[in-house]
């Protein structure tokens, strides 16, 4: 009995696209490969042949090289215009060996004569469909990777979280209503406010961002209402505040609960009645904007100590956004650290330098206070030092040179230990020490994480209602 090589991860559902002008061979053909868990595709000629065929095509290409009309090694040609990453195998009956050279010369993938064994066409094709795979995956991965407006390439990260931010971007792009940014400082508030304008409807329109905090309070009014000519000692003409000349896009209002009170109050007008009043002038102007705003603390807590206006709370957070901290992200750390590698080698001409093993664990370990802007920067000096004075990174971030951390110090077991510390501290932050989710998250078992906690030295203060049996 003939046996077929089993099932690939290309195999399922991806078409082969069989060229020949025998009824019969078609079958045969058709039998074999499916067997092998391909779809097939039939054609008799190479016009045919090329109709169904385009940079995107999945599969592989089985052609016999004598056909009716245009041959074999016409089809493979032509194929190879179109894309030669696309993979042609040629039958042929005659046992030319020249024509064989000829047709590998030409970038045939492989060249089976007849008769064959069925197995020979199955694992061609399923090797030859692996191949195209491949390829495909290179090509997207590179489109991704050089598209700057791709969400993944702002946004890096592949963590639950950030899987999760990425999808609530896309989804409230799709809307007007206002949202509020929360997280810390330096974990990217305005790259996200960029990317909701960028993937929303009013991308065509402007993107107007303000830092309350970066403003003296006396300039703050003129830059968001804007002002007449004469309104006030050194107002020489008319300004244009970033309300008005956001209108039709987005406003971006970072550090909102660093803005007066008063100022807070004339925002919620603007908010309120769409229509914006220039200092020293007469008559409101419309404005058509979507608000976005962003904070560092947590807005309730500015309401509550008078720093927010509830009502304006209320008007800002139609939709709220959290940004988690780089140090509950897992290991996106060390994918940003890379990307961040890559980006400034090629900056600065120079060639990527590699992490060390002491490196690694101190990005993994590390609580990064300073979220992703830090581990930019970081990334930067690593990058410009490595070739002149190369330093261990936690050196580098911290500045401490006259001692080694435990971890840097350590060997195998000091990293590893070192990770799953950083890992179970995490989960136990994120969850509020509730050790039903922390199980769940990080996949052990009751007695598997006690043990693991009672030889790292981690302890938790409270589990809530969480707990669950022993044995579970």
């Amino acid at each position: 009995m003939t046996s077929i090589p089993p099932k690939s991860q290309a195999s399922t559902n991806t078409p082969v696209l069989i060229v020949d002008d025998d009824p019969s061979m078609r079958a045969a053909l058709r039998q074999w490969i499916r067997l092998a868990d391909f779809e097939t595709i039939e054609v008799e000629t190479t016009d045919q042949a090329m109709a169904n065929l385009g940079p995107d095509f999945k599969g592989c290409v089985v052609s016999d090289v004598m056909l009716d009309g245009e041959d074999g090694m016409t089809l493979l040609r032509r194929v190879n215009e179109l894309d030669n990453d696309l993979p042609v195998i040629l039958i042929t009956g005659h046992g030319d060996v020249p024509m064989a050279v000829e047709a590998m010369r030409a970038g045939a993938y492989d060249f089976v004569e007849k008769p064959f064994d069925p197995d020979l066409i199955a694992e061609v094709v399923r090797r030859a469909c692996n191949r195209r795979a491949l390829v495909l995956e290179n090509r997207a991965l590179k489109t991704q990777i050089a598209d700057s407006s791709s969400l993944e390439s702002r946004l890096i990260g592949n963590s639950p979280a950030m899987q999760a931010l990425r999808h609530q971007i896309l989804h409230f792009a799709q809307t007007d209503a206002a949202v509020l940014i929360t997280g810390e400082t330096g974990t990217g508030k305005e790259v996200i406010a960029q990317a909701l304008h960028d993937f929303s409807a009013r991308k065509s329109g402007p993107f107007m961002a303000i830092n309350a905090a970066a403003l003296p309070e006396t300039m703050v009014e003129a830059e968001l209402f804007g002002h007449e000519a004469g309104a006030f000692t050194g107002a020489d003409r008319q300004r244009i505040g970033r309300i008005e000349a956001a209108n039709g896009g987005v406003l971006f209002l970072d550090e909102i609960v660093s803005m007066p009170m008063a100022l807070q109050a004339k925002l919620l007008r603007v908010l309120q009645e769409r229509k914006v009043d220039r200092i020293g002038g007469h008559k409101p102007i419309n404005v058509d904007i979507r608000l976005v705003s962003a904070a560092n603390v947590d807005p309730r807590e500015a309401v509550a100590s008078g720093r927010l206006r509830e009502d304006l709370l209320f008007r800002l957070n139609a939709i709220e956004l959290t940004i988690p901290p780089l140090r509950e992200r897992g290991r996106d750390s060390m994918l940003l650290f890379d990307t961040f590698l890559n980006r400034f080698a090629v900056q600065y001409g120079m060639e990527a330098p590699a992490p060390s093993a002491q490196d690694e664990a101190f990005l993994q370990t590390y609580e990064w206070p300073g979220n992703v802007r830090e581990l930019r920067n970081a990334a930067e000096r690593f990058v410009l030092n490595a070739q002149v004075n190369p330093q261990p990174l936690e050196i580098l971030v911290t500045g401490r040179r006259d001692a080694v951390s435990p971890i840097a110090a350590g060997g195998l077991k000091e990293l590893m230990d070192a990770y799953e510390r950083s890992l179970i501290e995490g989960a136990l932050r994120r969850h509020d020490s509730k050790i039903a989710d922390v199980m769940r998250e990080l996949n052990v078992p009751r007695r598997t994480l006690n043990e693991k906690m009672a030889r790292l030295g981690l302890s938790r203060e409270k589990t809530g209602g969480s707990d669950v049996p022993e044995n579970s």
